[in-house]
């Protein structure tokens, strides 16, 4: 069935004159009649009484109570499509690392959501190296993270650069100062992330361009968990500086004198030859205009 000409039926029977439904749509009356003339023959049955009045046969009345929940549909799903076209709605799946999922993103999501809301957005948190591995797979449509080492087929925009401070046990030596300085961590067990995570491998080249002297680490997976792990007295660890703002008890924060000590963080998508879907561009221009320095 031809969705115009079933559109055309359902004015007719609802206005009972052919010349009536075609003003509403805009149509001359000779092509709302060949419409309907369509729609019969598709059909095989006859559709109005044309003796007497213009009236529904049985068939009508049966085609006329069926068919309306399909216009329904098809007129719900034009808007859907419409609304992805526009980016007015659609799905995005944003990966992040922390402390972007934590501190970041939670706040500016819900006023994305406000302002978008017919646009979902589902987050996996993960490290850079395995959201750009997401992204070259197109299990991902972009990521908040920091710059890889790798970017070959990936697109890196920095947006702003993450500062660190100290962790330190409220009673630890350390914690009586203003700030603390590099050397004066190493000389402690530092608590590190996973391997291939960017922040440790930035604390690492920190360490190996100073003078300190190899520090012990201890390896705790979890960048948020880090902080009570120094709680309990089981090292310093050095973390970015919005993890570090509101210490959990037993914990002080210290700033980090010297050479600046972060990470330039920012959007990673895919190359400009596999463009974002409209409700992505939307997203991207959000996060964009809020984090960028």
């Amino acid at each position: 069935m031809d969705p115009k000409s079933l559109r055309a039926f359902h004015r007719i029977a609802a206005l009972g004159s052919f010349r009536l439904a075609a003003e509403e749509l805009n149509y001359a009356q000779s092509t709302v009649t060949m419409q309907i003339q369509r729609l019969e023959e598709d059909l095989g049955v006859v559709l109005f009484e044309r003796t007497g009045g213009l009236r529904l046969t049985e068939e009508g009345r049966l085609l006329r109570e069926r068919s309306l929940p399909l216009l329904q549909d098809m007129d719900r799903l034009r808007r859907s499509l419409t609304e992805m076209r526009n980016g007015e709605a659609g799905e995005v799946r944003l990966g992040a690392t922390e402390p972007a999922v934590s501190c970041r993103l939670p706040a500016l999501l819900r006023r994305f959501a406000e302002r978008y809301p017919k646009i979902r957005v589902s987050i996996e948190s993960a490290s850079t190296p395995v959201l750009s591995e997401r992204l070259l797979k197109g299990e991902l449509d972009l990521a908040l993270c920091a710059m890889p080492e790798h970017a070959e087929g990936l697109h890196f925009e920095q947006l702003y650069r993450e500062p660190f401070a100290a962790l330190l046990p409220a009673d630890h030596p350390l914690a009586s100062q203003a700030v603390v300085r590099l050397e004066e961590l190493a000389a402690h067990r530092l608590l590190v992330t996973a391997s291939n995570c960017p922040y440790r491998r930035k604390l690492e080249l920190l360490l190996a361009g100073g003078a300190a002297p190899a520090a012990e680490t201890m390896e705790i997976g979890s960048m948020t968990a880090l902080a009570s792990y120094v709680a309990m007295g089981l090292g310093v660890a050095l973390v970015p500086r919005v993890l570090a703002d509101e210490p959990p008890s037993g914990v002080a924060s210290r700033p980090i004198e010297g050479t600046a000590v972060d990470m330039a963080c920012g959007l990673l998508s895919r190359a400009s030859e596999s463009p974002l879907t409209p409700a992505g561009a939307k997203l991207y221009a959000a996060l964009r205009d809020e984090l960028a320095e």
